[in-house]
């Protein structure tokens, strides 16, 4: 089968880091800098950039999808999280970047270490937020470390940087969005005059394309479409786009389309106070309008509530997409475990498979992120991406860890499954059986109104910190339907204080990862609901998880004993709906498997 969303070769190569940060430090020494922050960002701040916006990438070789570089004239600072802690080594030069664990070391403590004297670092104003930059500068300031805006220094070195994307934006059916256009523009402008604002920036792609039911191209995995605009309280909206994208799209009638130049002199001249979300409009805006004298007021893009809390009709859309893509990936696995012996299979050989058999459906569109198919101690490096170089053989008594996601125009998915390759060993399945027990957790969960994602992440540990054992990444991120396979505002995290809402689309992804050995995760994305009142209880508001995941757990894995009667009845009762959903989209031989593959224990 062809993969023909995802390429395999190296993106990037150590080797190029040190004399493009040399080149950096030249610039930075024009300018009078004691350094310069590189972050992997665009200016609508999108956790996934277009070629032309991989800054940190090209400079550092590190490709994971968060992170930033604060390049000093005598070090450099990769800043990463506990997802990319392995692959920041094995793709940047060690030599000339230094690795710092991120959030636990934050930027201005590491400045103020690094600069004793004091200095001055430079930032591109457009890709960095409003309340990053205040956050620095606040803690900065009294160290005599100063923030200076300039333009971007790697742009001036990057002779090859490729052009802005440029992909049409197109229409998507409102059978799927549940609300028209009209209708969203105006329940978000109803926010605004409620808040008393008279206008709001929108700077996130994915913000525009839910609240104008529209889909593009812009970049890789993500039907997205690079804009800004401008919400006025009377639901009228000014979007900044380059021209060549509308094509013969039909916008709504309150909606004028501009030249994407056009931005900053719209912006100063809507009503005041103005809205800006602090968290992703650029530090570029805010001082524009602090130099023209426009009031601003902060708080949230109008736009991120409303799409999180998905329509009937999304949810309907999405569901047909999960079951969809859970008919291939059954047919995945079946594949998986009759393709070849233990070791007749490599990594790229299963993410190719698994990309064919949902392209084999008709209906693909897209990946929703490249594959992480890890192989025994690959599968530790938790978004572990292979390439040509790094491609491992599948080895008896390995796990292999194989995560993916499609994009359908009905719906985005995202599942994980662990697989073993022939026998493996004790510690594996009790570690497996211990991050099964934290998912089901979740799934089973009932929780009162009011209750965030913070409250609910420790389900998850829980069967895992009684071993001794924890992973390094929340527990579940939001989901959007034909949009980010991340979505904010929720998360289930120690981190998250949204309260979560019926509609809200989530993962649930306990994992656990032994360096240089293997790794485990196990994921399913589920649907907040309102629950079903009991008997004994009493009038509060309650809500749970449905699920939308539907594809075999591998029971081979699984230490029966240690799951309790509750565990094993969800189980059972889960592959139950597998095979009862599923079933009737496979024939033959892979029927057939699935009827075993989903036996009760």
């Amino acid at each position: 089968m062809v993969s023909g969303f995802q390429s395999f070769s190296a993106k990037t190569r150590p080797e190029d880091g040190p004399p493009r940060l040399a080149a950096l430090r030249e610039e930075m020494a024009r300018d009078g800098l004691s350094g310069f922050l590189v972050p992997r960002a665009d200016a609508h701040q999108g956790e996934y950039v277009a070629p032309r916006d991989e800054r940190l990438s090209w400079l550092t070789g590190f490709t994971g999808s968060a992170g930033f570089c604060a390049a000093l004239t005598d070090k450099a600072g990769v800043f990463v999280d506990g997802r990319y802690r392995l692959q920041v080594r094995a793709q940047s030069d060690m030599e000339a970047f230094t690795p710092v664990d991120w959030p636990e070391t934050k930027l201005e403590t590491w400045l103020i270490e690094e600069l004793p004297q004091g200095g001055t670092v430079g930032f591109d104003p457009w890709l960095h937020t409003v309340a990053e930059i205040e956050r620095l500068e606040g803690a900065l300031t009294p160290h005599q470390i100063a923030l200076r805006p300039t333009g971007n220094l790697v742009d001036a070195i990057w002779p090859d940087q490729p052009e802005p994307p440029m992909a049409p934006a197109r229409a998507w059916p409102e059978t799927y969005a549940g609300k028209s256009a009209e209708e969203k523009l105006a329940e978000c402008a109803g926010d605004l005059r409620e808040a008393g604002h008279g206008a709001a920036l929108i700077t996130q792609p994915d913000s525009i394309c839910w609240l104008l039911n529209i889909r593009g191209g812009d970049v890789s995995h993500t039907p997205l479409v690079h804009a800004f605009a401008i919400l006025y309280e009377d639901g009228a909206l000014d979007l900044f786009i380059a021209p060549e994208k509308l094509g013969d799209l039909t916008l709504p009638d309150a909606v004028t389309p501009h030249p994407p130049e056009a931005l900053l002199d719209r912006l100063k001249a809507a009503p005041a106070p103005i809205r800006l979300d602090p968290k992703s409009a650029p530090y570029a805006a805010q001082t524009a309008l602090a130099e023209a004298d426009v009031a601003t007021a902060k708080g949230d893009d109008p736009c991120l509530l409303p799409k999180a809390c998905k329509t009937p009709a999304e949810i309907k859309a999405t569901s047909e997409a999960h079951l969809r893509d859970g008919a291939a990936v059954a047919r995945f696995l079946h594949w998986f475990d009759e393709a070849a012996p233990p070791g007749g299979l490599t990594e790229i050989d299963c993410a190719k498979a698994l990309e064919g058999f949902r392209a084999e459906t008709g209906a693909l569109k897209d990946i929703s992120f490249d594959s992480i198919a890890g192989a025994g101690p690959h599968g530790a490096i938790v978004h572990y991406r292979v390439t040509e170089e790094t491609n491992a053989p599948l080895l008896p008594g390995q796990l292999f860890l194989i995560d993916s996601g499609a994009q359908y125009e009905d719906g985005t998915t995202d599942i994980t499954r662990t697989l073993p390759v022939g026998e493996v060993g004790a510690e594996e399945r009790e570690a497996f059986t211990q991050v099964l027990r934290g998912m089901i957790a979740i799934h089973r969960a009932r929780f009162p109104k009011g209750v965030a994602g913070r409250d609910l992440d420790a389900l998850a540990r829980a069967p895992l910190w009684a071993a001794g054992r924890d992973f390094d990444h929340g527990t579940g991120h939001g989901v959007g339907v034909y949009l980010g396979v991340h979505e904010g505002p929720q998360r289930l995290a120690r981190s998250s204080e949204v309260p979560l809402k019926p509609g809200m689309i989530l993962s649930n992804e306990p994992g656990y990862y032994r360096e240089g050995a293997f790794g485990i995760r196990i994921e399913n994305l589920v649907v907040v609901t309102e629950a079903p009142a009991l008997p004994d209880g009493d009038a509060r508001e309650m809500f749970h998880f449905e699920t939308l995941t539907y594809a075999p757990i591998d029971r081979r894995l699984i230490q029966t004993g240690q799951l309790s009667a509750l565990e094993l009845d969800w189980l059972n009762a889960y592959h139950q709906e597998v095979a009862a959903r599923i079933g009737p989209r496979l024939d033959g031989a892979a029927a057939d498997w699935l009827a075993q593959a989903t036996a009760p224990l």
